[in-house]
């Protein structure tokens, strides 16, 4: 298969612009194109079928309604972030839910936590606008291209008219650039449909499709138009604005160049700089400079890994995702929610409000971070959890009335609660989960001081919260007050358990495990002993007695087809259950996947089967993985990629036909095409660790293992034929043999025959030291 390699060198052309005075420098040519790409014969008449641009902070949506040609813009920092009246009610307590649920009166307990967020238009992200172009005298289309190497997109007539435009990789700017246009074409800015209050239909009123923006209560925008100019202003919830601006220029030969930028409150002046900047050294200059610094960017962002597949479709998915990553998730930038900086354009509120979903959603979005060696890109979503900090301590002290560290299950973009299903929006295990992504992040770089500075006060403090709430047992035993397993039984008072899920263990257990041993390694030997007597005080995960399957919580085994697989936790992502522990834990996991597969996928989301590719991928089968994995692709996905949540195809593969676009289904396939490859979670590295046999030859280049090791292999002919690993920060190298049996050289080292011929490779290493490894 042809690849996307870790230096992919782009042609570009010439481009004299006639009146100009000067060459530019941009677009590539078709001479490499990928098999990566996007590519239709027409552009998309929905907006989320639409060619995707991004950069983390503003995105934009290339599609067409009715004549026109539509760039949905959008930028992630623009939410309504109205309070919800209820959490300022004195009830608003976990203690109260505990004494409704042990009074068998819940009503309450959903019109105080879970009314709001169905009734209420706000807290919510909201849409931009849309900059649209009639282009109905230009004829028809021929082609419409994604380059997913330097995220650009061309559309093409067969007029001879051509469209290119992009979003700066770093800055937030979007640019566009016809050439051959027969006519003259003026940009318009589209506002949503805010309007102001009125009669609001009760259809389709719900968190999944979303209701009318009108229900937001805006003021009438302001549009100004100039020559070669037009500037929209809207005014927001309580003093919040932002501001779309769209500036061009034509010259001869029905070219045409121009820019827009978006721009909240808060980031006003930035923009006023950039567009001083442009004015000054002029559109086509400006224009010529983004290109090559959005080009660098990509080029880096391209190197850090790659992957070779005799599987088009996972390959082709793979790269179509990890571009989508990167378009979503960067540093300075709020993290990805669940739409990202694609908010629905459809005239309504985004679906569940485009939130932060901490019971699945975010973690999700982050798993492929690591391997994929983009720890930068994951950072973003670190930072933001450090920033809302604070308002998650007050949050704990006043809801929980405990010390400690918990965040609102779902959260609007300053971390606020935004309410939901008690059970899994105002659960106690929230932070934990978190957690795993600051220990991750550490495993992965080594990074000293973020270990200090950032993991290890994470989780000293949520250990001090789960210490501090957890209450004991007839049996002595350390449990939760309430227990839940998102998302068993919905949002019915028996959700709530008052035995301690195997959901919530996991959690709790992995979290003293992890805390214990970073306290540890920062030389903390009593708190690392008081985080490990308290791990024993709690109990062991529930088993069932005939097959060793995970329960959902004791005395009770998952019964029927559920999206989530929340009582898995400890299988994926925690560790806790491993293949490499034995024959018990072997016994665990196939139970759990024949479990999977005997209640079937009815109830399933797109997110779930990539769910199963990494469950599948850590117990080694290959098989499995693939056939998970490829299901996501071509019956949960849209043309564009984009994860729709429902069957797609109509084959049976869900009940669930509908098309509510999140993200984390798309990012959690692409950790599990990464765990079939490369694993090291157990602090032993193995290439190839869930490879089918019908992939005889696959191939990666700088995947990330735990250590901050980077590793490179090829597999041919069903044998591994090289590793390559450059070991960042020195420490020991613990490498599954994969030559055995046979012979290899080794470059870097040296290893007698004896260690050669075992299991196991164990080497100590120098900080940039690199080892390579060749079958003889």
């Amino acid at each position: 298969m042809r690849r996307l390699g870790p230096l992919f060198w782009i042609s570009s052309v010439l481009i004299w612009v006639a009146g100009a005075g000067v060459p530019l420098r941009i677009f590539p040519s078709d001479e490499r194109p990928s098999s990566h790409d996007l590519r239709f014969p027409a552009l998309a008449r929905r907006w989320d079928e639409a060619i995707p641009l991004g950069n983390g902070m503003v995105g934009a949506l290339v599609w067409q309604k009715g004549t026109d040609l539509r760039l949905s813009v959008d930028r992630a920092d623009l939410w309504d972030l109205r309070p919800v009246k209820e959490f300022q009610d004195p009830r608003f307590r976990f203690a109260w839910i505990r004494q409704q649920i042990l009074k068998d009166d819940y009503g309450p307990v959903q019109e105080l936590t879970d009314l709001p967020y169905e009734r209420d238009p706000g807290p919510s992200k909201i849409p931009a606008g849309a900059i649209q172009f009639d282009i109905s005298r230009l004829g028809e289309i021929a082609s419409v291209r994604l380059s997913l190497q330097n995220a650009l997109c061309d559309v093409k007539w067969k007029s001879g008219a051509t469209l290119t435009t992009f979003v700066h990789a770093t800055r937030p700017v979007g640019w566009f650039r016809f050439k051959g246009l027969p006519i003259e074409l003026n940009p318009e800015i589209v506002p949503p449909p805010y309007g102001t209050l009125k009669e609001i239909s009760k259809e389709r009123q719900n968190s999944v499709e979303g209701s009318e923006l009108q229900r937001l209560g805006y003021p009438k925008p302001e549009i100004v138009q100039e020559p070669r100019r037009v500037r929209y202003h809207q005014e927001g919830w309580a003093g919040f604005s932002y501001e779309i601006e769209v500036r061009w220029k034509r010259f001869s030969n029905g070219q045409m160049v121009g820019m827009w930028i978006v721009a909240s409150k808060q980031a006003k002046q930035q923009a006023e700089q950039i567009l001083n900047e442009t004015n000054r050294i002029g559109l086509l200059e400006a224009m010529e400079a983004d290109w090559s610094t959005h080009q660098e960017w990509w080029n880096r962002y391209w190197s850090q890994s790659s992957i070779s597949l005799p599987d088009s479709v996972l390959e082709q998915q793979w790269y179509r995702d990890l571009y989508k990553f990167g378009s979503v998730a960067r540093r300075n930038s709020p993290p990805v929610s669940l739409q990202a900086v694609w908010t629905a354009d459809n005239g309504r509120i985004p679906p569940w409000k485009g939130d932060y979903h901490h019971d699945l959603n975010t973690q999700l979005s982050y798993w492929p971070c690591y391997s994929s060696n983009h720890l930068d890109e994951g950072l973003a979503y670190l930072d933001w959890l450090w920033e809302i900090r604070p308002v998650a301590l007050q949050f704990t002290r006043r809801f929980f009335e405990a010390d400690g560290l918990n965040v609102p299950g779902v959260t609007t973009l300053t971390g606020d609660p935004m309410g939901g299903w008690a059970q899994y929006s105002l659960s106690p295990t929230v932070s934990a989960w978190l957690a795993q992504h600051f220990y991750l992040q550490w495993r992965y770089s080594l990074d000293r001081g973020f270990l200090e500075k950032r993991a290890y006060p994470w989780i000293s403090d949520v250990a001090v919260f789960l210490d501090r709430i957890s209450v004991r047992g007839s049996d002595g035993r350390r449990q939760l007050p309430l227990s839940s397993s998102p998302e068993i039984n919905d949002n019915r008072i028996d959700a709530w358990f008052k035995e301690t899920t195997n959901y919530d263990l996991a959690l709790i257990r992995w979290l003293f495990g992890v805390a214990a041993e970073l306290a540890r390694e920062l030389g903390k030997k009593e708190e690392a002993d008081r985080w490990q007597h308290i791990l024993t005080e709690w109990p062991a995960l529930s088993f069932s007695p005939e097959d060793r399957r995970l329960l959902v919580a004791p005395g009770m085994a998952l019964t029927q087809s559920h999206r989530h697989f929340s009582h898995l936790m400890a299988i994926h992502p925690l560790g806790l259950i491993d293949w490499a522990n034995g024959p018990e834990d072997r016994q665990t996991i196939q139970a759990a996947l024949a479990e999977l597969e005997r209640l079937g996928p009815s109830q399933w989301c797109g997110y779930s089967y990539s769910w199963l590719g990494n469950l599948a991928a850590r117990a080694r089968d290959g098989e499995r993985a693939i056939r998970a994995l490829r299901i996501f692709s071509e019956c949960f996905c849209l043309p564009n990629s984009f994860h729709a949540n429902g069957d797609q195809s109509r084959t049976g593969k869900s009940n669930f036909t509908y098309r509510p676009f999140t993200l984390e289904g798309n990012f959690a396939f692409a950790a599990g095409v990464q765990e079939m490859l490369l694993q090291s979670h157990t602090g032993l590295l193995q290439v190839f660790p869930a490879i089918p046999q019908s992939w005889q030859d696959v191939s990666f280049t700088t995947l990330r293992a735990q250590g901050a090791f980077l590793v490179s292999a090829t597999r041919r002919h069903s044998e591994v034929q090289d590793v390559t690993i450059v070991s960042e920060r020195g420490g020991r190298l613990r490498m599954a043999n994969p030559f055995v049996p046979g012979t290899f050289t080794v470059k870097g080292t040296s290893l007698s025959p004896e260690q050669k011929q075992i299991k196991t490779i164990e080497i100590d290493t120098r900080p940039c030291m690199v080892l390579q490894f060749r079958r003889q």
